[in-house]
């Protein structure tokens, strides 16, 4: 095997620019780290798309062949590298990183099928891939959404704004409902403290992932 991964997930607010802004930072210093990086970020694998001004939603279909397509190039990437024979992986490893991937579609199709996003997931767990859940504690989420366009939240009403906070902490519990049930192992990390250096640390150091 040639090929590891992080998949980011979690609601939007939780940190994953921010984490994945720390890990390109991190791979980078690392002298043993991979030399092929591939790194999708969540417009090339989310539901939810701005579409030429326009915000689109994918059918479970659609997204379900979004995600074996990407699979799909990773897996025919680690075959070529095995196929070349054995090397370092400085040399010859893939170090991947993907955004919003299973577990959104977990969430968004959470009545549907699973058999085939099983069979995505299994896919991931052949390519050595790990799951990254972010998520913040209840206290926080309110500073966490007007951070991102504070101007936005200025003229929102106090119900528009705790709605705003219901749906984070309705669609982060499950996320962590669907981490549960998927086959890919799952590390939830919470942000709160926004220690990004940290938590890169906690995922890239450890010793069944290193």
């Amino acid at each position: 095997m040639h090929s590891r991964g992080i998949i980011l997930e979690g609601y939007s607010n939780a940190g994953k620019t921010s984490l994945l802004r720390a890990i390109k930072q991190y791979q980078s210093q690392d002298e043993s780290a991979e030399r092929s990086v591939v790194i999708l970020g969540e417009h090339y694998s989310q539901i939810l798309n701005h579409n030429h001004g326009k915000y689109e939603s994918l059918t479970r279909e659609e997204h379900i062949k979004i995600l074996r397509e990407r699979v799909e190039m990773l897996k025919k990437l680690n075959e070529w590298a095995v196929y070349l024979g054995p090397a370092s992986r400085r040399a010859r490893g893939l170090f991947y990183v993907l955004e919003r991937f299973h577990l959104n579609h977990r969430a968004a199709f959470s009545d549907s099928d699973t058999s085939e996003i099983i069979e995505i997931e299994e896919q991931l767990v052949s390519l050595s891939a790990k799951c990254i859940l972010l998520s913040i504690s209840p206290e926080v989420v309110e500073d966490r959404i007007k951070s991102r366009q504070p101007e936005e939240w200025m003229y929102k009403t106090k119900e528009e704004v705790q709605s705003s906070m219901n749906e984070l902490l309705s669609v982060q519990n499950e996320l962590r409902h669907q981490a549960k049930r998927s086959r890919v192992p799952t590390l939830e990390i919470n942000t709160d403290n926004k220690d990004w250096n940290s938590y890169v640390r906690t995922i890239m150091e450890d010793k069944d992932f290193a």
